[in-house]
């Protein structure tokens, strides 16, 4: 009973969270409007053709998933790895980082795939993907700092000034931001303590973290890897030119806004609700959009790619209910 009230606080925390950041952004705003804007303003066709990056940028972790696991004996099916990346993404739209457990779980249930080692492959991906995208960040933020340079000497301003001349609300947003990222990494501590206890898990995540040394197609490995974040990149790109407002804005900036928004999702909140929105928006108004723009964009812009989540998520649950479950390993 303990640990349902616990699991249901950190739910309720991370909502309220998102929903408080949102809801400050948000206030006095003419939501009328948004409608308006998308009914008459948006390119639409834009949108649509963004959503095909979007379903591959899952797949190709799936791909890659199931090909980390080979070293270790563990064979899932494609379509159940598939479906796993796809549930999970969804399920983390209702619990924050519940989805890396969760597919674990449907590879153990489906395939009889280990549960630590599938965790462990799961840990060295993420460990892969924070390098790509530290690498990222650092290859834009030096080619773009004649942006910031520029926007500072043409409005006279420095970091000082700046800092001062944020609302107390925007201090209170930063600090409740860390504030929950500290939360996080310590949640994830107890997690790792938790299966330090148990000689057969750490062996398995070991096992995990291994895998990749024995993987037989490295390239196809790196193009996978760089397939997910390319297709991210371009599923979140497409959206700019829905909208007069960011169509002009150009590639780098997208790089920029695309990476910050990327940081932000740290923030434990359902699909990275509120800081998410808050990263983008101040990125873009950074870039000359004006305040209005910049919140119709990323409210429009993540409200539909998480709709796009959350019909994945129905598929794969849908799709999984008709496929067999393996027999027990011998």
């Amino acid at each position: 009973m303990k640990k349902y009230l616990s699991d249901a606080l950190k739910v309720a925390l991370s909502a309220l969270l998102g929903g408080a950041i949102l809801y400050w952004m948000y206030r006095g705003f003419d939501f009328g409007a948004v409608k308006h804007v998308m009914l008459y303003e948006m390119d639409w066709k834009w949108m649509f053709l963004s959503f095909p990056f979007g379903i591959l940028a899952q797949a190709f972790r799936g791909w890659r998933w199931k090909q980390s696991l080979e070293p270790l004996g563990e064979k899932p099916r494609t379509s159940v790895a598939l479906n796993s990346i796809f549930l999970s993404y969804a399920v983390s739209l209702v619990i924050p980082r519940i989805g890396e457990f969760a597919r674990c779980g449907v590879l153990n249930r489906y395939d009889r795939v280990s549960f630590p080692k599938a965790l462990g492959t799961v840990v060295t991906e993420r460990a892969i993907d924070s390098l790509i995208v530290l690498a990222i960040t650092a290859i834009v933020m030096l080619s773009q700092m004649t942006v910031f340079d520029t926007f500072f000497d043409r409005t006279g301003t420095n970091f000082g000034e700046i800092l001062r001349g944020f609302s107390w609300e925007g201090y209170m947003v930063t600090a409740i931001c860390g504030i929950a990222v500290i939360c996080l990494l310590h949640l994830l501590l107890r997690k790792l303590a938790f299966y330090d206890k148990v000689k057969m898990t750490v062996k398995g995540l070991f096992e995990g973290v291994m895998s990749l040394r024995n993987v037989k197609n490295v390239p196809l490995f790196i193009v996978f890897s760089l397939g997910i974040w390319v297709s991210y990149f371009l599923h979140y790109y497409l959206t700019f030119f829905c909208f007069e407002a960011t169509s002009h804005l150009g590639l780098m900036c997208a790089l920029v806004t695309f990476i910050v928004g990327s940081i932000a999702v740290i923030v434990p909140t359902p699909n990275g609700a509120g800081p998410w929105h808050f990263a983008v928006k101040t990125m873009l108004i950074l870039y000359g959009v004006a305040d209005n723009d910049a919140l119709n964009f990323v409210l429009i812009v993540h409200t539909v790619q998480t709709l796009l989540v959350v019909a994945l998520g129905i598929y794969a649950w849908l799709r999984l209910s008709f496929i067999p479950v393996k027999e027990e390993k011998l």
